[in-house]
């Protein structure tokens, strides 16, 4: 990182593939990114990804569910840059598809731990990182309430309430919170509910993210 002219700091929680390392690498140019996934390989492939284009990331290997780590992360962010300017979170549980009454029972704990416990979670740990002027940005997928999407269309509703609520908390005082709609992507999470779909006629993680920077920024 050149201390000269420090580039701004977001952190992205699921940056490993899809979205979210998709919208690290299309950050990267005026970011240091805090890449956060649990794949320390793919998070490495980014890595290389973003310096090849000139930037620079600090990789943290580490499950968003692990309470201790994400407090620890938190703080290190705080003594080292003083504060956040970006939080990005892309991180979730996809559980398989299912009847409701078949849901399996790890599979919903999964899906609360990820998509809803360690949200409220990180709300607290990277609030006061973002201040008044820093940015958190959530991203809604609505399938509650559709067939065979109980765990993730409820524990996914669920987070993007907890979203809007600090949303309609922070107006006057920051930090901004956005909750936008990507769309369809054609990313593996999808190709698990959709395993028919045609992935050419989607656009791809790099095509959203392009959409959706001038949007984050």
């Amino acid at each position: 990182m050149n201390d000269a002219a420090p580039r701004k700091i977001a952190l992205v929680t699921g940056a490993s593939r899809g979205l979210g390392a998709a919208l690290a690498q299309a950050l990267a140019p005026t970011h240091h990114i805090v890449a956060v996934a649990r794949t320390t390989g793919a998070l490495e492939e980014l890595d290389d990804r973003i310096k090849a284009q000139g930037g620079d990331a600090t990789l943290a290997p580490m499950d968003i569910n692990t309470e201790a780590a994400m407090a620890q992360l938190c703080r290190s962010i705080y003594d080292r840059w003083g504060a956040l300017d970006l939080w990005v979170h892309t991180a979730v549980h996809a559980a398989p598809m299912t009847p409701t009454h078949q849901i399996d029972a790890k599979d919903w704990r999964n899906s609360l731990n990820t998509n809803v416990d360690a949200v409220a979670r990180l709300i607290g740990f990277i609030s006061p990182l973002l201040g008044e002027r820093g940015r958190a940005v959530f991203f809604d997928d609505p399938r509650a309430g559709q067939k065979f999407f109980g765990s993730y269309g409820a524990t996914k509703a669920a987070q993007i309430a907890l979203a809007r609520s600090w949303q309609a908390e922070t107006v006057k005082l920051g930090p901004k919170v956005l909750v936008l709609d990507p769309g369809p992507i054609a990313t593996a999470t999808r190709a698990r509910f959709f395993p028919g779909e045609d992935r050419d006629a989607l656009p791809t993680a790099p095509d959203v993210a392009a959409r959706l920077l001038p949007e984050i920024l």
